[in-house]
């Protein structure tokens, strides 16, 4: 009777006592015994501290401990009475009852239950039907919070047992929702040296175990720096042991959630003097604690969101590996004159992919979400071979997107062009209503130009090549459009103490493909050119399985080999092979390298009509407004059939100059908008003599194009088939930053030679000041998170992280306002971005006010769950099957290391 009318633990334990010291006056019979039993239990869920001195706690846990120690040896008598007593545990610790919040003192009963017992009660408890979800969450969230318990032993044990029998049973809910609630509790209790080994065991399981998204360990990332400087403090032996224990925690956490630089980067300089695990260890590690079954349908746990960061831009959702197009996107989105252009279109009625571009610029730019989900966008942009739902190449998909852009806009105006011609305009309104029909996608702000379209005016250029027989002297050249140049590393061994001039090509870049992706310059050419790909080894260019001669007709513009090379091959060999990390520079220079063509890569001579030695060069003869380089970093292996990713660090200079050969000729024709005429010095006249080729009798000297670092797409991973894409990106305006435009005029004027292949170049001034004169201006996207970080961050990605590598690299044109503020009356491109068109601002605000709307609905939602009890976490405002945001378990370093878990979303 006095057990249940719920005795104060003073009062409760003086009872255990007096029943301990006289046994014979416990309850008898297995019917009172067990009702004892019970109710002894239902007490202790009743228990408070009444004080919160050190002598009143200490005294509140003895009490409590005998207390438990009376029901230990009821337990020991009668068996029978345990397994009632543990439902009866369960029973209270997994009630909905939010007016009762049981005693963390139910923990002291833990260390009485037999081992031997865990794998039947486990099973038992995980596959019971009338154990709802909601009743195994609330009581796996209580059996963590035993674990701030003091005397408590082997709790850890049970929850980490009932953790791996949930996963045996695949019920992910409860595990991702335990999880994400109270991982911050237990990481908490690392703090107290009496109950830290136990918070610790479960804190590695669980962290290790969540395996589908990196939200469990960024909940913790923050509070990790300040326990480490506490560890350290400490000296004690015991806090250094559990350091090195956390240390290689969150090593394994980082390897395997690797492309988080901005929070990753202060941990890292904490624990840099602690060891670091072996990758296999960390594999190992990582693959025997992850759940027994990964499935597919997984629920999501996007994170909760909020309003923006304090960056003011928008993040975009992953939607289930599609980290490739939200680094893309927002890459261009930063390309502030592509966007302005883009925004400043006149698209109404037309359900175009530019006007679904057009769409997610202004959400980007406007909304109030945190982040914003691109799915209409996405399965327009698609490239239709691109699987869904896996990891794929950002290159290819951005070559895609930009050629359909190109493609769709010169069809529209072709169409308009027709239609207007065919129809008789009598009245000035009618004739006004044509010339709007053939700008449909022509920006008013922009002059000049009209017949080319947006994406050859942002991002095309031409390449030429040239092609010497060194037998007749003959030269065969060819010119094609394009938008990105691809980039081949370099193969160092193939360099070493061998002029290139004397080399077959077979040594040197077999395995190194030259891309560059192409556009058709006129509705009335032939098939674009979508991938041109140029093989060096057999001097041919191959369009879709066709090959194309070069003629052999002596052209009557005479060219040189381009103005990047230094005086002799040998110097070109010593500067690529003496670097231990190759720059841009290196990469564009190796690109325009003139090539012997000879052995078996010989170059078929029509006016020889045979096989001849040749020398094939390549020249850049107009330049994009924002060029586009992709670094070839995946190669082919032959011997296992993937591809590779060439791991090495390039460096990425801030400024870049591009050297640019116009034709000297007045009638030449110049691109709209691209300024020419620069001065170049007399030693850089000497030095393009000094390279001309046999058979050119006139130079044609280049032009160095300054370009400034707009962005940087990085790929985090060892596989093109595996891993993460985030970027780096700045807002650059067509008027440059910092400074820039002032000494550009000054950085043309120095010589080439030493300007590219000098430790110090006056670039790096420029660099120095561009980036300490604008302080916060590099932003990092990293699908929905964006955060500010700096150039030094973009620069020492690689060195951090050796898995994440740049891959895209976006430079803006200086000096160019491609065509921006030509009408002062306008007023549109004087502040900012031009105003939105009515439908696309009626869309945005329609949509903040939803957006409003949701975080309300989110509010009250988890009012009543917290009055129901319930722990579910799940994001209101998107679909409960939307994936986390973030790419494989292989993402970034980890690259496949898993074949069970290959391209699993998470």
């Amino acid at each position: 009777r006095l057990v249940c009318e719920r005795p104060a633990p003073p009062l409760c334990a003086r009872l255990c006592q007096l029943l301990g010291d006289f046994p014979q006056c416990l309850p008898r019979g297995r019917k009172l015994s067990l009702a004892f039993c019970q109710q002894l239990v239902r007490s202790i869920a009743h228990f408070q501290s009444q004080g919160t001195r050190e002598a009143e706690l200490r005294l509140y846990v003895s009490q409590v401990t005998q207390v438990s120690a009376l029901l230990r040896s009821v337990w020991k008598a009668e068996p029978d009475t345990l397994l009632p007593s543990l439902q009866e545990l369960f029973a209270v610790i997994s009630a909905a009852d939010t007016s009762f919040e049981p005693s963390v003192a139910l923990a002291s009963l833990v260390q009485h239950i037999p081992l031997q017992m865990i794998t039947v009660l486990i099973r038992s408890l995980t596959t019971d039907p009338n154990v709802k979800d909601a009743s195994m969450t609330q009581a796996l969230c209580r059996m963590i919070d035993w674990l701030s318990w003091p005397l408590a032993q082997h709790v850890e044990t049970w929850v980490i047992a009932l953790l791996k029998g949930l996963a045996a049973v695949q019920k992910f809910t409860i595990l991702i929702d335990v999880t994400l609630l109270k991982i911050e509790l237990v990481f908490n209790r690392l703090w107290f040296p009496l109950v830290r080994p136990g918070a610790l065991a479960v804190l590695s399981h669980m962290l290790l175990s969540f395996q589908h998204s990196p939200e469990a360990f960024h909940l913790i990332v923050p509070h990790v720096v300040s326990l480490v400087h506490s560890f350290k403090r400490d000296g004690l032996p015991s806090s250094t042991a559990f350091l090195m224990q956390l240390t290689e925690l969150i090593h394994c956490m980082m390897y395997h959630y690797s492309g988080f630089p901005e929070l990753y980067e202060p941990i890292l300089e904490a624990i840099k003097d602690m060891p670091k695990p072996t990758e296999e260890k960390i594999k190992l590690i990582l693959s025997q604690s992850a759940w027994t079954s990964q499935s597919s349908s997984l629920p999501s746990c996007l994170s909760r969101l909020s309003g923006k960061s304090e960056t003011g831009k928008t993040g975009l959702i992953n939607l289930g590996n599609t980290c490739y197009m939200n680094s893309v996107i927002q890459a261009l989105f930063m390309a502030t004159d592509f966007r302005r252009h883009v925004l400043s279109l006149n698209l109404n009625g037309c359900n175009s992919l530019m006007r679904k571009l057009q769409h997610l610029f202004a959400f980007l730019a406007h909304t109030q979400r945190e982040a914003y989900a691109p799915r209409i966008f996405f399965e327009a942009s698609r490239p239709p071979w691109f699987t869904p739902r896996s990891q794929q190449d950002c290159s290819e998909y951005l070559r895609f997107l930009l050629d359909r852009l190109h493609e769709e806009e010169r069809t529209l105006k072709a169409l308009s062009s027709a239609k207007s011609s065919e129809s008789i305009m009598t009245d000035e309104s009618q004739a006004q209503e044509a010339v709007h029909k053939t700008q449909v996608f022509t920006e008013a702000p922009c002059v000049g130009s009209e017949e080319r379209t947006l994406i050859e005016k942002m991002f095309g250029g031409k390449l030429k090549t040239n092609i010497c027989c060194l037998n007749c002297k003959s030269m065969s050249q060819k010119e094609e459009a394009f938008t990105d140049l691809s980039l081949a590393f370099c193969p160092p061994t193939s360099l070493e103490n061998v002029d290139p001039k004397c080399m077959e090509h077979s040594e040197v870049k077999d395995d190194y493909m030259v891309q560059s992706s192409t556009l058709a310059t006129s509705p009335a050419a032939e098939t674009p050119l979508n991938n041109l790909e140029v093989n060096h080894g057999w001097g041919t260019i191959m369009n879709e399985g066709t090959i194309e001669d070069f003629s052999s007709e002596p052209s009557s513009e005479n060219t040189t080999i381009s103005e990047l090379k230094v005086e002799n091959n040998g110097d070109m060999s010593q500067s690529l092979v003496g670097k231990n990390t190759l720059s841009v520079t290196d990469l564009l220079n190796y690109f325009l390298a003139p090539e012997i063509l000879s052995g078996d890569n010989k170059y078929y001579c029509e006016k020889c009509a045979s096989l001849q030695n040749a020398e094939k060069t390549m020249q850049i003869i107009e330049e994009p407004e924002y060029l586009i380089l992709t670094l070839l970093r995946f190669s082919y292996d032959p011997k296992c059939h993937i591809r590779r990713k060439i791991l090495d660090n390039v460096s990425l200079p801030l400024v870049l100059e591009l050297p640019v050969k116009r034709a000297t000729s007045p009638l030449a024709v110049v691109s709209g908008g691209w300024s020419v005429g620069v001065e170049i010095s007399d030693t850089g006249e000497n030095l393009a003599k000094k390279l001309k080729p046999s058979g050119a009798d006139e130079v044609t000297c280049p032009q160095l194009v300054p370009y400034v670092l707009s962005s940087v797409v990085v790929h985090s991973g060892v596989s093109s088939e595996s891993g993460h894409y985030y970027s780096y990106a700045r807002n650059v305006t067509g008027s440059g930053s910092s400074g820039l435009c002032h000494q550009s005029t000054a950085l043309s004027l120095v010589s080439p030679q030493d300007k590219l292949f000098t430790e110090e170049s006056p670039c790096t001034v420029v660099e120095n000041e561009l980036d300490t004169e604008m302080p916060r201006e590099w932003f990092l996207f990293n699908d929905s998170r964006v955060t500010f970080t700096s150039f030094q961050s973009v620069q020492k990605i690689t060195s951090r992280f050796p898995k994440d590598t740049a891959y895209v690299l976006f430079y803006k044109k200086q000096n160019s306002t491609c065509g921006f503020n030509t009408n002062p009356a306008n007023g549109l491109w004087v502040n900012g971005d031009p105003p939105l068109q009515k439908d696309l601002m009626d869309a945005i605000t329609k949509d903040n006010k939803l957006y409003l709307q949701e975080q309300e609905l989110s509010a009250r939602t988890q009012a009543l769950q917290a009055a129901s009890a319930s722990c579910s976490f799940r994001p209101n405002g998107f679909d409960d099957n939307d994936p986390p945001g973030s790419c494989g378990p292989t993402g970034g370093g980890g690259g496949g290391g898993f074949s069970t878990v290959g391209r699993l979303v998470f």
